[in-house]
C-alpha cells in the first residue's frame, strides 16, 4: 500500500477553527463500515443507533496547557516550549523553537521568573530534557502560565481552555485533546446510560506524534510514536461482559481504538493494564475487540484515515470523505463527527 492511496481533496476553510457552539449539536456522519451505507445527521441522535447493552469506551485523558512562552535569562530573546513527556517530577522532554538557542546549560524564565528552566540535555531527535525550577505546586503554575497546544492547522486561539478538554477529562498529560469525545455532553451521557449503555473509561495520554506526518511512500514501512495507556479492572471486567453477553463494544477516538486493540488478546478479551503502545492499524489489520467506532475526520495521508479504514474498507472511508467535502462537514480536532458502525 501506498500513501498516496489515503489521499483526498480538502478544501482548506472546511478545517474547523473553532468549537461548535453547542457539543453535541455538530453534524454527524453514520456509515455502515460493511456496505458503506450513509446517514446525515446531529451528534446527538448518536443514542438512536446504540443499543441496550452495548459499551461506549472514552478516553478520560486531559490536556495539560504545555505551551510556555518565555525568554532567555542571558539575552531576553523570545521562546517557546512545548512539554511533551514527563520523565521525573521536574523533569520534562519538550519541543524548543527557536533549538538554536537552547544550548546545554540555557536557562530561561516565565511568568516574569514565576517559572524557571534549564536545559539538561538534548536527544538524538532535537528535544531538549529540561528542568524545571519553582515554588508551589507545578500543575498550578503551568495552569497560570501555560497555554492549550493546538494542532499547527488551527490558528485561532482559545477563548475558553476548556473547549479543547472533554467533559470526563481527568487524568493529566495529554499534549492534544481525543477530539472524538469533545461532542459528548453530560445531558447526552446521563441520556445514553438511562437507555441500558455502559460508559467506561481508559486513559490514553495522546503525543503529539498523532500529528507526525507519514513521510514513507510504502505505507507499511512506517513506525508509530508510542503514548502511555491505563485500563482498570472495574473497565475491563464491563467490557468483557458486554462481549460475553453478545453487546457491541463501541470506541469513542481513534486513542481509545489503539489502547483496546494493543490491550485484546486474540480472544477478544481484555485484563487490567498499563504501559505504552505503539501499535500501528492499517488496512489488513484485523480488530480483536472494537465493533464501531466514533471519530472525527481526519488529515490526508495520515495514519488515523489508515485505521479507519482498517475498520471498513479504504473505498468505504475515501467515499464517505468525498461526501463529507461535498457536503461541507467540518473536518479535524474541532470539525464534525463520524460513526462507523
Amino acid at each position: 500500500m501506498q500513501l498516496e492511496d489515503f489521499d483526498y481533496y480538502l478544501p482548506e476553510e472546511l478545517i474547523a477553527q473553532h468549537p461548535c457552539d453547542k457539543r453535541d449539536e455538530c453534524r454527524l456522519m453514520v456509515m455502515n463500515k460493511k456496505s458503506g451505507e450513509i446517514e446525515h445527521k446531529i451528534f446527538k441522535d448518536i443514542i438512536d443507533y446504540l443499543n441496550t447493552g452495548d459499551c461506549l469506551v472514552l478516553n478520560d485523558t486531559r490536556v495539560l496547557p504545555a505551551r510556555l512562552i518565555g525568554n532567555k535569562i542571558e539575552t531576553g530573546g523570545k521562546m517557546e516550549f512545548l512539554l511533551l513527556k514527563r520523565i521525573d517530577k521536574d523533569t520534562w522532554e519538550t519541543l524548543v523553537k527557536p533549538g538554536k538557542r537552547a544550548k546545554i546549560g540555557a536557562k530561561f524564565e516565565f511568568g516574569n521568573g514565576i517559572l524557571k528552566a534549564e536545559v539538561k540535555s538534548i536527544g538524538e531527535d532535537g528535544n531538549r530534557i529540561v528542568e524545571f525550577q519553582y515554588d508551589g505546586i507545578f500543575e498550578e503554575i503551568l495552569d497560570e502560565l501555560g497555554q492549550m497546544p493546538l494542532p499547527p492547522y488551527i490558528t485561532e486561539e482559545l477563548e475558553n481552555k476548556e473547549e479543547y478538554q472533554t467533559v470526563y477529562s481527568k487524568n493529566n498529560g495529554s499534549a492534544a485533546a481525543p477530539t472524538a469525545g469533545l461532542h459528548f455532553t453530560n445531558e447526552l451521557l446521563n441520556k445514553i446510560r438511562a437507555k441500558g449503555i455502559k460508559t467506561v473509561f481508559l486513559t490514553l495520554h495522546v503525543g503529539l506524534g498523532t500529528f507526525r506526518p507519514v513521510k514513507v511512500e510504502n505505507v507499511e514501512s512506517h513506525h508509530m510514536h508510542s503514548e502511555f495507556y491505563m485500563l482498570s479492572k472495574e473497565s475491563a471486567d464491563i467490557i468483557n461482559e458486554t462481549k460475553k453477553n453478545g453487546g457491541r463494544v463501541i470506541s469513542v477516538g481513534t486513542t481509545s481504538t489503539r489502547t483496546l486493540e494493543t490491550i485484546a488478546d486474540e480472544d477478544g478479551k481484555v485484563r487490567e493494564q498499563s504501559g505504552w503502545t505503539d501499535i500501528y492499524i492499517y488496512p489488513g489489520y484485523k480488530y480483536k475487540i472494537v465493533d464501531g467506532l466514533i471519530t472525527n475526520f481526519h488529515l490526508p495521508k495520515s495514519t488515523l484515515v489508515m485505521l479507519v479504514s482498517a475498520l471498513s474498507s479504504r473505498e468505504n472511508i475515501l467515499n464517505a470523505y468525498k461526501n463529507a467535502v461535498e457536503n461541507k462537514y467540518r473536518f479535524f480536532s474541532f470539525g464534525d463527527a463520524m460513526f462507523i458502525k
